[in-house]
């Protein structure tokens, strides 16, 4: 069987979807568009020296969002990030990154070697957690040498941040604010402006195939002012296919079309309100999700609570109520929402959760990757460029990871490379399903 096949035949099942991309396989594409794979011509324009109809696109992108400038990445929202930690690289200087940071973001720390300064999430009890704004300013306050700020919100389970308190603090300091936005492009357009952005951060990387009707790996590079934006596309093309799709790019077109004419305003601010009933739902059915500031378009739920933990138990039930979630951790699933769900879809997760009300259950409380920071033993470059081995996780107690080990999704190292590992780290691998990772070698 091929992968195509395989595909369609997954699709012939009928799931729900509840994850990325945010489309949803639901028809906002037509067919021919496969028929706009090409190439850069003199009729196309070039992503990374662009003068024509891509540069007034990406100017599309840049009313939309408010941004001094925006450049489209078909290379995901991982070229993103790497451009944007570039712009933050400066010799000598360090990034304040918070412990929850998307591999992309290591990997690209690693490979122009710096040494992040790690700041950790709080509120972890279930989830990834949030960045306070007071321990910004004490990391801040105690190294000089941060140039850069670095967050992800909002979190793999809908968490944000106090955006604007942070990039007054880190502006008070004269230090960029950088937001992994990947999975918050919709928020720009809720009933409250929550996009990071607008609240006052330098550089988004925002993945708005996520979310929003686009192909998988369309994404944004946002930034707020012209200075940061003059090298940008430049740091891009350091990382980037010289063969960017056009697939790719003409859906970004599309979904700026879609959003410029205000239907997709409407579409999404509509969606905000019908997934906030079932959020309330939830909630008088005693099914828990973060506390705090959320995504609105995000219903992650505690079903720990409701009687049923276990990754293989949480997609048995959800399958069998036609739901394919994003994400299910074994006391959390993960539904992602936009306006391409359907009444059907709807009314299946609705179902789901008078289901899962029926029975309570005591609380099991995943424990944070916090708890415990691993020893450091060397830096993040010198662990990637050492040789190494691969052995099983559960032998690896002791080692020195010199590759991230992520559970994928969320794309959250459990342990970064240079850290020792422990019993504990080790266990925690194992309970996420990662049979082996690679350990420096014989130094």
């Amino acid at each position: 069987m091929t992968l195509y096949e395989k595909l369609k035949r997954y699709n012939e099942k009928g799931y729900s979807s509840f994850h990325t991309p945010g489309h949803k396989c639901s028809g906002f594409f037509d067919g021919s568009i496969i028929d706009l794979d090409l190439t850069e011509l003199p009729d196309t324009d070039a992503l990374f020296e662009a003068e024509g109809i891509i540069k007034e696109e990406e100017t599309l992108f840049s009313e939309l969002y408010g941004s001094a400038a925006s450049f489209i990445s078909a290379g995901g929202c991982t070229l993103a990030i790497q451009a944007m930690i570039r712009t933050a690289y400066s010799p000598g200087g360090k990034i304040l990154c918070a412990r929850n940071a998307h591999r992309s973001a290591v990997n690209a720390m690693a490979l122009l070697g710096i040494d992040p300064v790690w700041l950790y999430p709080k509120g972890t009890k279930n989830y990834t957690g949030r960045i306070d704004p007071a321990d910004v300013e004490r990391e801040l306050e105690a190294c000089p040498s941060i140039k850069a700020c670095y967050i992800t919100s909002p979190s793999y389970y809908g968490e944000i941040s106090d955006i604007r308190s942070i990039a007054d603090i880190c502006h008070r300091y004269g230090v960029i604010l950088l937001v992994d936005n990947a999975h918050g492009s919709h928020l720009a357009f809720m009933k409250e402006n929550m996009h990071p952005l607008y609240l006052g951060a330098d550089m988004t990387a925002c993945s708005l195939h996520k979310t929003m009707p686009v192909m998988t790996g369309g994404a944004l590079l946002n930034v707020r002012t012209k200075e940061l934006a003059e090298n940008a596309k430049e740091y891009m093309s350091l990382f980037a296919s010289t063969s960017p799709s056009y697939v790719i790019m003409s859906s970004l077109s599309l979904c700026a079309e879609y959003m410029i004419s205000g239907k997709g305003r409407e579409d999404y601010l509509r969606c905000e309100e019908e997934v906030g009933i079932l959020k309330k739902l939830a909630a008088e059915k005693g099914i828990s999700s973060p506390d705090g500031l959320c995504d609105p378009l995000r219903l992650t739920l505690n079903t720990a609570k409701a009687g049923l933990a276990g990754e293989s138990k949480q997609q048995e039930f959800f399958h069998r109520h036609n739901i394919e979630c994003e994400f299910c951790d074994g006391e959390n699933a993960v539904l992602i929402f936009t306006p391409f769900n359907s009444k059907k879809d709807f009314d299946r997760v609705r179902s789901a959760i008078n289901e899962l009300g029926k029975n309570k259950a005591k609380e099991v409380c995943r424990k944070s990757f916090t708890e415990k920071p691993p020893e450091k033993v060397m830096t993040l470059r010198q662990a990637v460029l050492s040789p190494s081995e691969k052995i099983p996780v559960r032998d690896s107690a002791g080692r020195i990871a010199s590759d991230t080990a992520c559970p994928c999704p969320p794309g959250v190292p459990l342990i970064m490379p240079g850290e020792r590992i422990d019993e504990d780290i080790a266990h925690r691998m194992e309970k996420s399903g990662i049979a082996e990772i690679s350990v420096i070698g014989k130094l």
